[in-house]
């Protein structure tokens, strides 16, 4: 098989892993979502340690904690627990369909802040997509009668992540080690103290340990996390990053789909205005992207 079949295959498996995570996370509904988060954490420094260990690379995370390299992971570690915390109560919650809504429309904001903080350029058809992502969000705003926040807040956190781990001069999963391996004191300092019952209820009692599945299910979150970015990390080696771009978008779109059809939440009128509208937009970015591929 092709290079750029296989790269094809990992990436369609990696987004498939996040689009369906959803489901995943539901089944933790009665834990906390700050509790599994500090497992996630965790658990995600034993996976990508055990990797970095058997592919002889630990010793490279010297070089992403220390001087500037320090002081981006620490920035990129804060913002993905963000998005992290934001994506697992908005399932817990009933926002799924919220959230997947953000994860359509952050690769315009991070074309907006690229703009707005960097002043990269912004051509023609980026300029036209991200203006009609802006409407349809103001029309869901309007007939909403409120803004989509967590929209907003996962695409804004996930695309702030990408900036800030384009200017790190480290592979992928080195870099993300170093980001949980940041994290992980304050996820156990979090847990022992939920063991030790020194936190007030509903989170006072740790669910690690009260029964086998929920156990299970905690510790799978590592592999959860580590499995699909090491397919991702594969597939951007072997596939063009235009093909990498339309792909993409088999996550919010399996996010969606579990949203209305597992989890049952409600896709109102205004919905079906505004995601035909995002929708489009992504078209003409994506066609923008294609035109400038190699």
């Amino acid at each position: 098989m092709r290079d750029e079949v296989k790269g094809l295959w990992a990436l369609v498996a990696a987004c498939s892993v996040w689009g369906l995570s959803g489901l995943y996370y539901k089944l933790l509904a009665h834990v906390p979502p700050i509790e599994v988060l500090a497992h996630r954490t965790i658990w995600s420094m034993v996976f990508f340690g055990t990797v970095l260990a058997a592919q002889g690379k630990l010793s490279r995370l010297g070089g992403a904690l220390r001087g500037r390299a320090l002081i981006l992971v620490a920035i990129a570690a804060l913002v993905i627990s963000l998005n992290w915390f934001g994506f697992i109560w908005s399932v817990q919650n009933g926002h799924a369909l919220e959230a997947s809504l953000g994860y359509y429309i952050f690769p315009l904001i991070t074309v907006a802040l690229g703009v707005l903080v960097f002043g990269e350029p912004m051509k023609r058809g980026q300029a036209v997509a991200v203006a009609i992502a802006t409407v349809a969000v103001i029309y869901l705003t309007w007939g909403l009668g409120r803004a989509p926040w967590m929209s907003l807040f996962l695409a804004g956190t996930f695309a702030i992540y990408g900036l800030v781990k384009k200017r790190l001069a480290v592979g992928p999963t080195v870099s993300v080690t170093a980001e949980v391996v940041l994290l992980t004191p304050l996820a156990l300092l979090y847990l022992a103290a939920l063991q030790a019952g020194a936190l007030a209820e509903p989170a006072g009692a740790a669910h690690f340990g009260s029964d086998w599945r929920t156990t299970v299910l905690l510790m799978v979150s590592g592999v959860l996390t580590g499995g699909p970015l090491m397919l991702f990390s594969l597939a951007a080696q072997k596939v063009r990053l235009a093909t990498v771009g339309l792909v993409q978008y088999l996550n919010p779109t399996l996010q969606l789909s579990v949203a209305v059809f597992a989890f049952g939440e409600p896709v109102t009128r205004w919905h079906m205005v505004a995601l035909p509208m995002i929708w489009g937009a992504l078209a003409i970015y994506s066609a923008a992207s294609l035109r400038r591929a190699p």
